[in-house]
């Protein structure tokens, strides 16, 4: 399995490219949610995705 240092970068570049997608599909501003909520949550699962995939994989 890889280092740590390679499951970190994975899970960086897997938050970066969620919230600039988020980011810019949720920049029309009409929604009744909060922004800051939403890429809160995106930003947590996004990363733990990228790490555990990272981590897991072969």
């Amino acid at each position: 399995m890889g280092s740590l240092k390679t499951h970190l970068a994975n899970g960086i570049i897997s938050l970066v490219i969620s919230l600039a997608l988020t980011v810019a599909a949720s920049a029309d501003g009409r929604d009744s949610w909060d922004r800051s909520e939403l890429l809160v949550a995106v930003g947590i699962s996004s990363f733990l995705s990228g790490f555990f995939t990272s981590y897991y994989a072969k």
